[in-house]
C-alpha cells in the first residue's frame, strides 16, 4: 500500500529545494519580530543579529517537531513553526514598561516559559474544540487567514521601510509585480518539479532584476560570521513577572486558536483532515516549542499560515519537505553566513510572491465553504458576520482603540476574532435548539419554512410552500 502523500519521501535534491522554498516564504515573519523587539530594547547590531539566529534555530526546532513528532508532541503534516507575531506588541510594552532594558528580555523569556507549559498541559482540552469545526467555520476561518496576510504582502511590496523615501515607489512596485508575473509564467507554462517550485525561482528572478536598481542589498553576507552558537539564557536567567506573564498566556490563547485553525486548514488541503488527536498533538508541539525556545534565546512559536498557502500552490504535501525547511532554519541560526543569503532577497520581491502564496490560502478557504451548505440561511448568516468581524482589524485598524492594550491583542487579530465568531455563531445557530430553524430558505434574510419539492420536480431543490398554514 502506497504512502499517504504526506508521508512521502522526495529526491533529496528535489527535497531540498521546495524545502528552501518553504523556508523562503516564512524567512521574513521569522526574522521581524526579534528586529522589532530588538530594536526596542536598544540592542547593538551584533546582538541583534545573534537574537535574529537565535529565532531561527529555534523555529527550526519547533518545526522538526511538528513535522516529524515524538511520542504524542507534533501533527506530522506539513506544518512550518515559527516566532508569532501575535507577540510582538505585548513583548515591546513588556519592554516599554521595564526600567532597566537589559532585564527586558529575561522577563520576555520567563512569560514565554510558563505560557507555553501551561499550553501544553491545556493542549488536551484545547483540541476538544474541533468538533465545533465544521467546514462553515473552517472555510471562514481559512478565508480569513488568507485575506489577513495579504496586507502583508502588500506591505512588503511597498518596501521595508515606511518612513523611506522610496516607499511605494514605482520601482518597488514594478518590482513586485514583475515576480508576480514571473511566478504566474512558470505555473502556466512549466510542469514537474519546475512547475512546483516557480515561487522560489520567482524569488531568484526578482532579486537579479532588483540588483540594478540598487534595491538588492548584499551587506549582510559580508557583514555575517561563517559559525555562531545562541547560547543558552545569553540574555540572562529567565525573570517571572506576574503581568508579563499574564500577558503571554493571553498571547498562548490567541496562538493556539490560530494553530487549531491553521492545521483544519492543512487538513483540509493535504486531505489528511485534522481530527481531535491530531490538533492535540500539534498544540503539544507548539507550546512545548515555545517553552524551550527562550532557552536559545527565541520567542513563542506558532504555525505560519503563509506556508500553508505554499502547500495549496504547489500541491506537495509531503512533511519531510517541510522538516527539509526545519533543518535550513536550524543551520541558518548555526551559520549566520547562510541567513544572510535568504535577506539578501528584496522585501518587494517577496510581496510579489506572498501576493500567490496569500491568495492561495484564501482560494482554499472559499473552496472549503463550497462544501458548507450554503444553502441554509443559518451558515450563510454564520459566514456573513464572521468574515465581517474577522475583517475589521484590516479595514479599520484603529476600531479597537479605546479597548485596554491586553483586549486588543485577541481584537487586533481577525483571525482570532473571525475564528471566535464563528465557533459561537455556528454553536448559536446549529447546535443549541437544533432542528427547530434547519430548513432551507431562498435568501439568507428571508425569514419562514421552507419544504423540499423534490417529490414533486425532482429536481431536489428547495422552494417555498405555497400553502398557507394551517
Amino acid at each position: 500500500m502506497a504512502d499517504h502523500p504526506v508521508d512521502e519521501k522526495l529526491p533529496p535534491v528535489k527535497m531540498a529545494t521546495t524545502g528552501l522554498q518553504h523556508v523562503a516564504a516564512m524567512y521574513a515573519g521569522v526574522v521581524a519580530p526579534p528586529l522589532i523587539v530588538g530594536a526596542a530594547v536598544g540592542l547593538s547590531g551584533t546582538e541583534l543579529t545573534f537574537l535574529t539566529g537565535a529565532c531561527l534555530f529555534t523555529a527550526g526546532l519547533a518545526t522538526l517537531l511538528q513535522t516529524l513528532g515524538v511520542w504524542k508532541i507534533g501533527a506530522r503534516l506539513p506544518f512550518v513553526n515559527g516566532v508569532t507575531f501575535a507577540g510582538v506588541a505585548p513583548m515591546t510594552a513588556i519592554v516599554a514598561s521595564t526600567d532597566d532594558k537589559s532585564d527586558a528580555l529575561p522577563v520576555i523569556f520567563g512569560a514565554v516559559i510558563v505560557a507555553g507549559l501551561l499550553g501544553f498541559l491545556a493542549a488536551p482540552v484545547f483540541c476538544k474544540a474541533v468538533r465545533f469545526f465544521p467546514p462553515v467555520v473552517t472555510g471562514t476561518v481559512i478565508t480569513l487567514i488568507g485575506i489577513s496576510l495579504l496586507p502583508v504582502a502588500f506591505g512588503w511590496a511597498q518596501g521595508p521601510d515606511a518612513g523611506a523615501d522610496d516607499y511605494g515607489s514605482p520601482t518597488n512596485l514594478g518590482l513586485a509585480a514583475a515576480t508576480l508575473v514571473v511566478v504566474l509564467l512558470l505555473r502556466r507554462f512549466t510542469r514537474g518539479f519546475v512547475k512546483q517550485i516557480a515561487v522560489l525561482l520567482g524569488l531568484v528572478v526578482g532579486t537579479l532584476l532588483a540588483i540594478p536598481f540598487g534595491v538588492t542589498d548584499f551587506a549582510p553576507v559580508g557583514d555575517a560570521d561563517l559559525v555562531g552558537f545562541p547560547t543558552p539564557f545569553h540574555f540572562g536567567a529567565p525573570q517571572f513577572q506576574l503581568a508579563a506573564i499574564i500577558s503571554m498566556c493571553v498571547v498562548m490563547v490567541v496562538s493556539m486558536t490560530e494553530s487549531t485553525a491553521d492545521m483544519l486548514a492543512l487538513g483540509e488541503i493535504v486531505d489528511r483532515p485534522a481530527d481531535e488527536r491530531t490538533i492535540a498533538a500539534g498544540l503539544r508541539a507548539d507550546t512545548l516549542g515555545s517553552a524551550l525556545s527562550p532557552v536559545f534565546n527565541g520567542f513563542m512559536c506558532s504555525a505560519f499560515a503563509q506556508n500553508i498557502g505554499l502547500v495549496a500552490m504547489t500541491r506537495i504535501r509531503s512533511r519531510f519537505v517541510v522538516a527539509a525547511g526545519g533543518g535550513f532554519l536550524i543551520l541558518m541560526g548555526l551559520c549566520p553566513v547562510a541567513a544572510s543569503l535568504i535577506a539578501v532577497v528584496p522585501r518587494p520581491v517577496l510581496g510579489g510572491a506572498g501576493v500567490v502564496l496569500f491568495g492561495s490560502v484564501a482560494a482554499s478557504g472559499i473552496q472549503t465553504l463550497v462544501r458548507a451548505a450554503l444553502d441554509k440561511d443559518n451558515n450563510v448568516l454564520i459566514v456573513a458576520v464572521s468574515l465581517a468581524v474577522g475583517i475589521i482589524p484590516i479595514t479599520a485598524p484603529e476600531f479597537y482603540h479605546s479597548f485596554p492594550e491586553t483586549a486588543k491583542i485577541i481584537l487586533d487579530s481577525g483571525i482570532s476574532t473571525g475564528c471566535l465568531a464563528a465557533v459561537l455563531l455556528n454553536l448559536v445557530f446549529n447546535h443549541l435548539g437544533k432542528g427547530r430553524d434547519a430548513q432551507d430558505v431562498t435568501h439568507p434574510m428571508e425569514a419562514g419554512e421552507e419544504l423540499s419539492d423534490s417529490s414533486r420536480t425532482g429536481t431536489g431543490r428547495t422552494v417555498p410552500d405555497p400553502t398557507p398554514a394551517s
